[in-house]
């Protein structure tokens, strides 16, 4: 449910570290939360996203919800097929659903991120409460 190899932020993002760059997106329980995507408020290659700030824009059947940062770069990818496919979150956030793909500017943030076992207690200690 929440892959091993992916860091994760309180704001239910996760990250995929590849060297110098990260993948991002919005988490299985985000997507969950959300219902069905319907349209997403992309940013464009070239755009300096910073960790906490919102980048992104994810409209559902349910709400309007900001997609933050969980760490800062430069966007080097934009997932375009995002505008035609939105539904792509709610089906493989992990794989076909990422939102784009940045050129850390400082790869250490990604150590305050948190592991899948972290992550899992922090959203079950979210539904107990909620």
């Amino acid at each position: 449910m929440y892959p091993e190899d992916l860091r994760y932020s309180s704001e239910h993002e996760w990250v995929r570290v590849e060297g110098n760059k990260a993948r991002i997106g919005v988490t299985d329980y985000a997507q969950g939360e959300l219902g069905d995507v319907v349209f997403v408020d992309l940013p464009s290659a070239g755009d300096t996203i910073t960790a906490g700030q919102a980048f992104a824009v994810i409209e559902s059947v349910k709400s309007v919800s900001d997609v933050y940062a969980p760490v800062s770069g430069t966007v080097v990818a934009v997932n375009d097929r995002l505008s035609d496919s939105p539904e792509l979150i709610n089906q493989s956030p992990y794989e076909d659903g990422w939102i784009v793909e940045v050129e850390l500017s400082d790869p250490s943030e990604v150590n305050s991120l948190m592991t899948a076992a972290e992550y899992r207690a922090s959203v079950e200690d979210e539904q107990a409460e909620g």
